[in-house]
């Protein structure tokens, strides 16, 4: 068959095999139907979000964190490979520069003649020294007839964004995770000054009932009784302190502050201010969010390389020019030569046809995945955000109504302690009170640590802790504005 009818009917198998990727499907309800639309979050909507965690107004924390987007392993292994995908994106585009190396050699070769017959005459010897020196400079330079280059360009910027995003989530991930350790650590701390408080009540009604049954006013039992509460109380002081000191460490290896000691992080048993989390709607995500984001630069990377795949059954043309220079020095002879050369090689695949076509199958495939996977992180980010918003709500609300009940217990609680004092009632009345204040307290404890660990879960899921308005470089070295469309 006459090579330009290979190249028509390869050209034709091109274009009927050519695949495209497909729209993912990114429809979102225009808000979020189970968050109430009177929530106080709604007030801060117009505060931004970038360096969320400074709205806790806790220096401390925001120290930490600074820090940990600096120092800890998982932010430096990100920004590593942030540089490794651009310098593999650069190499990438490499193969579409002319290609070639300069070549040169130089062998210097005496000979000697040590039985026979010699003959020497011009031009001739068997013996006597000779030279031979060489350089070359050969250059292939493929003709971009189709658009590769243009292709290849498109996978190399995706991939690069795609790494960026990656690094920002990785920075985003761990705002958010040193944020929780904190309030986590806070947590402990709060209820290790509760457990305290409840070993000096506890301490407070033994020394009653002692004073009490030496009096005669009581039975001496009631010591005995209050005695156990009392041991419980400052064992679970104890096991708190352990997990407090072992929360601390961990916080300030998550920091990548690791051998500081642990009496350099200062926990009050207080909650602070539990922020307003800015309301949003769904389809920010897609911008928002660094997972997301990156999600679609994998996506649109695939896509590009489907287009390459399609391109692989076209012909490739390269320019292959050449120049050389040669010297020879031999007894009796010398010559020295110089030489260049212009060529084209081409080459259309024909039998290779069916490994190409399996090829575009499988790449067509993986863009399939890429585009799932693209849709699968959208789902994600709206099921994390509307959860978390509702929760944090509930979390509110439920501290709001545990702290009226607090101020109730203890009031009762004083009252049947001096009700106790007095001889108006007796030692079980005021362990109940006790106790159920105790509980009331615990219960709160835990509402408002929630909430503020809720908090922290809110502005992730909404995609704060980073600049989503950043600039993504690309592979030549120049800042692009990377902006999330639709497909």
């Amino acid at each position: 068959m006459h090579p330009v009818r290979f190249a028509v009917l390869a050209a034709a198998l091109a274009l009927a095999a050519c695949a495209h990727a497909r729209k993912p499907e990114v429809a979102l309800p225009a808000a979020y139907e189970s968050l109430p639309p009177t929530t106080p979050a709604v007030a801060a909507s117009a505060q931004p979000i970038d360096r969320w965690w400074t709205r806790f107004g806790d220096a401390q924390l925001d120290g930490l964190i600074e820090h940990a987007l600096t120092a800890n392993p998982d932010a430096r292994s990100a920004a590593a490979r942030l540089r490794e995908a651009r310098a593999t994106a650069l190499s990438g585009l490499t193969v579409f520069l002319p290609q070639g190396d300069a070549a040169g050699s130089a062998e210097k070769t005496h000979t000697k003649q040590i039985a026979g017959t010699v003959f020497s005459f011009p031009g001739f010897s068997t013996g006597g020294t000779s030279e031979q020196d060489a350089a070359n400079l050969n250059v292939s330079w493929e003709v971009d007839l189709f658009g590769r280059i243009f292709a290849a360009s498109r996978v190399a910027r995706a991939d690069v964004a795609a790494a960026r995003f990656d690094y920002e989530a990785a920075r985003w991930a761990l705002a958010a995770q040193v944020a929780d350790a904190y309030f986590q650590a806070k947590g402990l701390a709060i209820q290790l000054a509760d457990a305290r408080e409840t070993v000096r009540i506890e301490q407070e009604l033994y020394d009653l009932a002692v004073r009490r049954g030496r009096a005669g006013l009581s039975p001496t039992s009631d010591a005995d009784r209050v005695a156990g509460d009392l041991a419980q109380a400052r064992a679970q002081a104890e096991d708190l302190a352990a997990q407090l000191q072992a929360e601390r460490r961990q916080l300030l290896i998550l920091a990548g502050r690791p051998i500081e000691p642990t009496a350099s992080l200062d926990l009050p048993p207080t909650v602070g201010v539990l922020p307003l989390v800015p309301a949003s709607l769904p389809s920010q995500l897609l911008a928002r969010r660094p997972d997301v984001r990156e999600a679609h630069e994998r996506m649109a990377a695939a896509a590009g390389q489907l287009t390459l795949a399609d391109l692989a059954f076209f012909p490739t043309l390269n320019f292959t020019p050449g120049v050389g220079w040669q010297k020879i020095v031999q007894p009796g002879f010398s010559a020295t030569t110089e030489s260049w050369t212009v060529g084209f090689r081409g080459t259309q695949p024909v039998f290779s046809i069916p490994k190409l076509m399996a090829d575009l199958k499988a790449q067509d495939a993986r863009t399939e995945q890429a585009v799932i996977a693209y849709e699968k992180a959208v789902q994600t980010a709206f099921g994390e955000a509307e959860a978390a918003l509702v929760r944090l709500d509930a979390d509110r609300r439920r501290a709001a109504l545990l702290s009226d009940g607090e101020v109730r217990a203890r009031r009762a609680y004083e009252a049947s302690r001096l009700g106790y004092e007095r001889g108006l009632t007796d030692l079980q009345t005021a362990l109940s009170a006790e106790q159920a204040w105790r509980g009331v307290r615990t219960q709160l404890t835990g509402a408002e640590v929630a909430g503020l660990r809720q908090a922290v879960a809110a502005f992730k899921a909404i995609g704060g802790g980073w600049p989503a308005g950043t600039r993504v470089t690309g592979d030549s070295g120049q800042d692009r504005t990377s902006k999330v469309t639709r497909p």
